[in-house]
């Protein structure tokens, strides 16, 4: 009896430690299959960390490029350049601040940015309209002067209603063209001794005065008073616009039947 107890102990130990090789061994295998199974999961998380590095020093490059471009400055575009004075028809004389680049309508466009000081006005003209706008340089010299002399004609005065005068008038102050300029100013000029002017004939002499003592002043290098006073200057040498030059003037067909009159009475109608 002792030996079969035995025997059925060391069976039953045997059959214990055969158990637990068995679980241990499965807990093995389980662990193994786990640690094959991380194994990819953590190099698929390696290379994704990888990657989003990649793309940020991509993107950290890129956006230091863009910084560190250089922008590029316009400075001459159509013969004209910054910080040049020039003359834009519907304004009179303006400077050049800058030429710039502009989306706009998902169209770029460059612009010059002109300054006009005297009316506090700052406009964008696009570099290929400026022949369309009329825009120009300034008058040369010799161009002045010739402006200057026409000061000194005499007012010429067509046989028209006041309305369709002072159209003309305009047309030839917003020309651009300072030698048009000049007859408005010589034809609207009144001295002292001569009749008053109606208000749109003032309005209109002081436009085109302005006009042209603004051009002068930048071509000759001096102020706009001291232009004015050379413009005024030229006028009193013009034949005296009287009683009797109105009489001549009227026999040549150059001045309303009423002389001055008509005009006021045109204006009033």
């Amino acid at each position: 009896m002792p030996s079969k107890t035995a025997r059925t102990s060391a069976k039953a130990a045997a059959s214990k430690t055969a158990g637990s090789k068995t679980v241990a061994s499965k807990t093995t295998s389980a662990s193994k299959a786990g640690s094959r199974t991380a194994k990819p999961a953590a190099k698929a998380v390696t290379k994704t960390a990888v990657a989003s590095k990649v793309v940020a020093k991509s993107a950290a490059k890129a956006s230091v490029l863009r910084v560190e471009e250089p922008k590029k400055v316009l400075t001459q575009r159509q013969g004209f350049k910054t910080n040049e004075f020039v003359v834009y028809p519907a304004h009179g004389v303006g400077q050049i601040l800058a030429i710039e680049e502009q989306e706009i309508a998902g169209a770029r466009l460059e612009l010059f940015v002109i300054n006009f000081m005297k009316d506090k006005m700052t406009l964008r003209v696009p570099t290929a309209k400026i022949a369309n706008v009329g825009m120009r340089k300034l008058s040369e010299p010799g161009l002045v002067k010739r402006a200057l002399e026409t000061l000194k004609g005499r007012a010429r005065i067509k046989r028209t209603m006041w309305s369709r005068r002072a159209q003309e008038y305009e047309a030839k102050i917003n020309s651009g063209d300072i030698v048009a300029i000049a007859e408005v100013v010589r034809d609207l000029y009144r001295s002292e001794s001569q009749p008053e002017q109606s208000y749109s004939e003032r309005q209109l002499y002081e436009a085109a005065l302005d006009r042209l003592s603004r051009e002068i002043a930048v071509v000759q290098h001096v102020t706009e008073t001291e232009a004015v006073k050379e413009i005024e200057g030229q006028l009193a040498k013009s034949p005296r616009r009287g009683a009797k030059a109105e009489s001549d003037a009227e026999t040549d067909g150059d001045i309303d039947a009423d002389g001055d009159n008509a005009a006021v009475a045109d204006e009033a109608a």
